[in-house]
């Protein structure tokens, strides 16, 4: 009798640290149900401990464009479909995943098109073309085939313009829970010494990207002096992805170095958020962690005045950034987090959204009501299983035999 012959491998292209740890939770799934599946593809060292073979680490901030030009930026990208597509060529796959970076997977999948058009490609992370570039839709439709939505209301959406999708929560809101039944281990600095909360405790959260920090760090840093003043015992805690993150922020402070009363720390983001009282995040992939975490925050993104009256605000459709805020609405419920996106450098306006937050107050009741919300629809949700039956259902349950290689 024939052995059984080979899986062909799942490709996951992640160009993120989060893409990346979202990928490998898929992946454990995966493996979980069938240890004969095999995977292969651009990312991480999640991805990679899962049980990926990469053909490229692509998520290390020395490797996502720090110090590189956009023409650089471009022809890495350019390189690294050059490269997917040769393998392609020579390796079949069982489907493609590309996991979330639009502007980089863009490019892969096009890869993916050109030498395996055959193949079935599931996006996991929806593009936010709901926000932006809604006239990409169409571009979505010719690269994908289904998309696992981390949004509740991403499915109507999509599904109403052509493109196939389903719900599958989050794993934040999963881990939230656990975190909760475990208390996390105390914080420790980049030595290893202990950090010491206060009361009250405010996390800073200035994002992961150098020129995310650059522009808004100073705001963050001048909200926290005024925010001292009010609150003398006040112990602040900075969230930095990397100890390259935590040396940019302490190099953007007067003298070098945080002052007295601000302590950075690295690679936890999510334990800084609950272990503080209240938040002040750059908007982004922070946002719903401080819902899943019920950390009571403010969001803001500074950028430039003039650019976003001429560009920005005629480009963007959206005028919801804040993500906890953009999944009440899509459940038609209020916002429930104060948010500054564009914010042009005032620090004062996000000293007297935090200021309430930071104690007992009905501004921290209702955001914590708010929480409540969202909580209810992701708990229903696995986020491990429902996006490892919504990938299997697309790929059918019949597993394909690995041919001889295409020629170029």
């Amino acid at each position: 009798m024939d052995p059984t012959p080979p899986r062909l491998p799942l490709l996951f292209t992640a160009f993120e640290p989060s893409a990346d740890a979202l990928a490998a939770r898929l992946i454990d799934e995966l493996r979980r149900r069938d240890p004969q599946q095999t995977f292969v593809g651009f990312g991480g060292p999640q991805m990679q401990a899962a049980g990926c073979e990469l053909l490229e680490d692509t998520t290390g901030h020395a490797k996502m464009g720090v110090g590189l030009s956009v023409a650089a930026e471009g022809k890495t990208l350019l390189r690294r479909k050059r490269e997917l597509t040769r393998w392609l060529y020579q390796n079949d796959i069982a489907g493609h995943v590309p996991v979330d970076s639009p502007a980089a997977n863009w490019s892969m999948c096009r890869a993916t098109r050109t030498a395996r058009p055959d193949a079935t490609i599931v996006h996991l992370v929806a593009p936010q073309l709901w926000a932006w570039a809604a006239w990409r839709i169409r571009r979505l439709r010719n690269l994908t085939d289904h998309v696992l939505c981390l949004l509740p209301f991403e499915p109507d959406w999509f599904g109403a313009r052509g493109v196939s999708g389903t719900f599958v929560g989050h794993p934040l809101f999963r881990e939230s829970a656990q975190a909760a039944a475990t208390p996390p281990p105390p914080l420790t600095d980049d030595h290893g010494d202990p950090i010491a909360t206060g009361t009250p405790t405010l996390a800073l959260l200035p994002g992961s990207r150098p020129a995310e920090i650059a522009q808004n760090w100073p705001v963050m840093l001048a909200a926290f002096n005024a925010l001292r003043h009010r609150h003398p015992q006040l112990a602040t805690l900075v969230a930095a992805a990397d100890t390259a993150r935590a040396k940019q922020i302490a190099g953007l402070c007067p003298g070098g170095r945080p002052p007295r009363g601000v302590q950075v720390v690295t690679r936890r983001a999510g334990d800084v958020l609950t272990q503080s009282d209240a938040a002040l995040i750059v908007s982004g992939t922070a946002t719903p962690e401080a819902a899943a975490r019920r950390t009571p925050c403010a969001v803001v993104y500074c950028g430039g005045r003039v650019k976003w009256h001429l560009l920005g605000r005629w480009l963007v459709k959206t005028r919801t950034f804040a993500l906890p805020n953009v999944i009440r609405e899509g459940l038609n419920q209020p916002r429930v987090v104060p948010e500054f996106v564009p914010h042009f450098g005032d620090p004062d306006p996000l000293v007297r959204a935090v200021t309430p937050l930071l104690a007992d107050s009905p501004e921290r009741a209702a955001q914590h009501a708010g929480y409540d919300a969202i909580h209810r629809v992701f708990d229903a949700v696995d986020f491990a299983t429902a996006a490892t039956d919504a990938l299997l259902a697309r790929l059918g349950a019949t597993a394909r035999v690995d041919p001889a290689p295409k020629s170029m």
